[in-house]
């Protein structure tokens, strides 16, 4: 018994230090690539022309996508300390490249810096993941939210280093808008640096460790019971590849939603005459909405369950569309609108997360979250690119009515779903 409450004890400590540790590379990861990112698109337009600047925030989000799987991969056979240190390093190696890209006055290198810089989002995207590693399933969606929640802190820090960056830039004589890369390429090397030194022991092993043990135990005492049957891994372990593909779903097409409105609401707010500020403020309260309350979602997850959850956020996304779409001419409404789009991405994404993580078979589950990072990243990319023509041939209420439509396949295919309670359900 003292055994046993020992290493619980032990496991519980090492649970928060790892969620203090994903956090805190969580916030490196994201200072400075934000703002890196916005400038690229500034850079682009310097190096190109206007109609090459939409392409910055595409080949990020097309290098996020693409460096998804590799980074699972990595993770599945060398543990998540490997993998999210390597896509820190490759993000800083991206970022360095954007910088050569802009000495050089060539738009194809920064490109090329802005695919690898994607790698900091695949790194974001596995280390709510990872959080999930050690959790206990009571706690699952708490402690993923909680990784979750802190890039906010990156969110709000790295947009007001862009005029710093600039101030660094010219002190090293680098061409204009590359001084806010040097400060990513320092907080990405950090953020290596923390993972590489101080995530041990690793979550990933020590969770798979503790799944042997746990078969091992089970097949032990089915051996000496005649009535029991021999089963080398409790039935949980096969896992419900019905909810998988639910789960995934659901934060592929909640993303798609969220960055289609997201991506041509400043566009609207500008042709509608709002200043700059409102436009700024509008979307600082998105960001709120999307992280600042990640943890209550995780709670509710946890404690109402992982599919009422993701209805919930879908509900959201629906208010969120009928504001803007009946609102689209009052500013202070699609500012509203805006606020719940942010709300019901972070419900629907943490529960969604949650959910693929309590669902996928453990043997598949590492392969699995990084389809869902993959098909998250594309679905992000094809919404914003469809966003544009769609607001040119509908406008700006046209565009809400039609983020209906992924709205209810995800409703219709989590009404549909016949999960065990387990996973559905309240997981106490």
């Amino acid at each position: 018994m003292t055994t046993g409450t020992t290493a619980a004890t032990d496991l519980a400590v090492l649970r928060r230090r790892t969620l203090a540790l994903l956090a805190t590379g969580q916030i490196l990861g994201g200072l400075g690539i934000g703002a890196a990112f916005s400038v690229g698109a500034l850079a682009a337009n310097k190096l190109a022309g206007a109609s090459w600047s939409g392409m910055a925030a595409t080949m990020s989000t097309l290098g996020a996508a693409l460096l998804a799987v590799p980074l699972a991969r990595l993770a599945d056979r060398g543990g998540r300390r490997i993998s999210l240190a390597a896509a820190a390093l490759v993000a800083a190696g991206g970022v360095a490249l954007c910088v050569l890209g802009m000495v050089l006055s060539s738009v194809v290198v920064l490109f090329v810096g802005l695919a690898g810089a994607g790698a900091s989002t695949a790194a974001s995207l596995q280390s709510r993941f990872a959080a999930t590693d050690l959790a206990a399933p009571q706690t699952r969606g708490r402690d993923l939210s909680l990784v979750v929640w802190s890039t906010t802190v990156g969110a709000v820090i790295g947009p007001n280093l862009a005029e710093p960056g600039e101030v660094v830039g010219r002190a090293l004589g680098l061409p204009q808008f590359a001084g806010v890369f040097v400060f990513a390429i320092v907080a990405q090397l950090a953020a290596a640096l923390a993972y590489a030194l101080f995530l041990r022991p690793d979550p990933l092993v020590l969770s798979r460790q503790l799944e042997l043990s746990l078969a091992a135990t089970t097949q032990a005492s089915a051996d000496q019971s005649a009535d029991q049957p021999v089963s080398g891994q409790p039935a949980k372990d096969q896992g419900d590849l019905g909810l998988v593909r639910l789960a995934i779903l659901a934060t592929a097409l909640s993303h798609a939603t969220m960055v289609a409105l997201m991506a041509m609401t400043p566009v609207h707010l500008v042709h509608g005459g709002a200043t700059l500020s409102l436009v700024g403020l509008t979307l600082s309260l998105h960001i709120a909405g999307m992280f600042g309350l990640s943890p209550v979602f995780g709670i509710l997850s946890d404690r109402l369950g992982r599919i009422p959850t993701i209805l919930l956020g879908q509900a959201m996304l629906v208010a969120a569309a009928l504001v803007t779409a009946l609102g689209a001419q009052t500013h202070g409404l699609v500012m509203i609108g805006l606020t719940l789009l942010g709300l019901g991405w972070s419900a629907s994404t943490v529960a969604g997360s949650a959910l693929l993580s309590d669902a996928a078979p453990p043997a598949q589950r590492v392969r699995l979250q990084g389809r869902s990072d993959m098909l998250m990243s594309l679905a992000g990319a094809a919404g914003g690119a469809l966003s544009g023509p769609m607001l040119a041939l509908v406008g700006y209420p046209g565009l809400a009515w039609g983020l209906l439509l992924p709205i209810a396949v995800v409703v219709a295919a989590a009404m549909l779903s016949r999960p065990s309670r387990r996973w559905s359900g309240r997981t106490t």
